[in-house]
């Protein structure tokens, strides 16, 4: 296995990463910031030992936990095969195509399908194939691990790419997932936390229509969620989808997690407590990534239902209490929000024409039944 010359610096208390070294070396972009408002238009670069256009995404709270990196499939073309150590989620960001999977002492070979808003899993250790099935235009994906805590325990880059020694044996119980994710009903202790059930699958075939979703009252707005859950994977991952002319309770949890915008307009407002509020526009195909114990706060200003995917670090950065009084800590209810928040809202509103559809009692009483309000609309 060829070495690449990639020898990382080493500095007591350093806040740069093994992995901050390692992209710095590919001479590709690195986009970094608190948000990207269209992954459809970051620049690209020639990434010679890959052999395609790249760039990696590495926002404000990502640093040293999760890797975000675009990829670029040309019109008909076919990327060279590639072998990764770790689980990596993949997002569809615009075209259609092919992937191909499988692992180098197995017969069993899974080919699919995808489209703008799909999401798969390429499992860790597998060998895998991306072609792009379109003639007119090119493809581009988002790729989703975590990738920089791996060099941080094993500073080797060639240990994760292409290493013969990385071919475990699960694909065979993976295959029929690549068709169908599984709805699997939540255990008691998750019941308690509001998680009634969650889908269990490895291909998940249109983001933006995906209906399968149940209600979410404890973050406001009279929003659904959908939780999902990789196979043979710590790598988690939910959507909410919330309606027009709302917006969702103030929160905060821990880092790493790529949030991606599959439908809909709105802006999303971070900030650390008692500092300076952000304000991260977006819409379909944005991207964000709230900062470690940051509050933010998702607002649609659209004239449709808004949809967010969360792409989640490891348990061990999620951040959430494990009980629901504890957790009153991490969310702020709308009677004790910021009253600017209200305020700016309904600006955001006025300048589309529009009025802000939260009720009235939503401001006054922490008890506040969302479903009644939906209903009435």
């Amino acid at each position: 296995m060829a070495k690449t010359a990639f020898k990382p610096q080493r500095t007591m208390w350093s806040k740069l990463f093994t992995y901050d070294y390692w992209i710095e070396s590919t001479g590709v972009p690195i986009h970094k910031g608190f948000y990207v408002e269209d992954l459809r238009k970051p620049e690209l670069g020639w990434w010679e030992e890959r052999k395609c256009q790249t760039a990696f995404i590495q926002l404000m709270g990502q640093e040293g936990v999760s890797s975000t990196r675009l990829t670029e499939i040309p019109p008909g073309e076919t990327l060279p095969t590639l072998k990764f150590a770790l689980d990596e989620v993949v997002y569809v960001i615009d075209g259609r195509g092919l992937t191909s999977i499988w692992y180098d002492d197995s017969s069993t070979k899974k080919t699919f399908e995808w489209q703008q808003h799909s999401m798969f899993v390429l499992p860790h250790g597998c060998t895998h194939q991306f072609s792009n099935m379109q003639g007119g235009k090119p493809v581009r994906l988002l790729h989703y691990s975590y990738l920089p805590m791996g060099l941080s325990a094993v500073p080797d880059p060639d240990y994760f790419f292409n290493n013969p020694r990385f071919n475990p044996d699960e694909l065979a119980e993976q295959e029929a997932f690549y068709s169908e994710a599984k709805l699997v009903h939540a255990a008691e202790s998750d019941e308690a936390l509001g998680l009634r059930g969650y889908w269990y699958g490895n291909f998940f075939p249109d983001m933006k229509a995906w209906d399968k979703l149940d209600a979410n009252a404890k973050r406001g707005a009279g929003g659904k969620s959908v939780f999902i859950q990789f196979p043979n994977s710590e790598v988690t991952a939910h959507m909410s989808v919330f309606t027009s002319q709302t917006y969702k309770k103030a929160h905060r949890h821990g880092p790493g997690r790529a949030i991606i915008i599959p439908a809909g307009e709105g802006y999303t407002i971070m900030w650390e407590e008692g500092k300076e509020k952000i304000v991260c526009p977006w819409h379909e195909c944005s991207m964000l990534t709230p900062p470690n114990r940051w509050f933010h706060q998702h607002f649609n200003a659209g004239a449709t239902t808004a949809r967010y995917l969360a792409l989640h670090p490891p348990m061990q950065f999620h951040g959430h209490a494990e009980k629901i009084e504890d957790r009153a800590k991490d969310q702020i209810e709308y009677p004790d929000e910021d009253p600017w928040i209200r305020k700016k809202f309904e600006e955001e509103l006025a300048k589309r024409g529009v009025k802000s559809l939260m009720p009235d009692e939503a401001y006054t009483n922490r008890d506040y039944e969302w479903s009644k309000a939906m209903g009435k609309q």
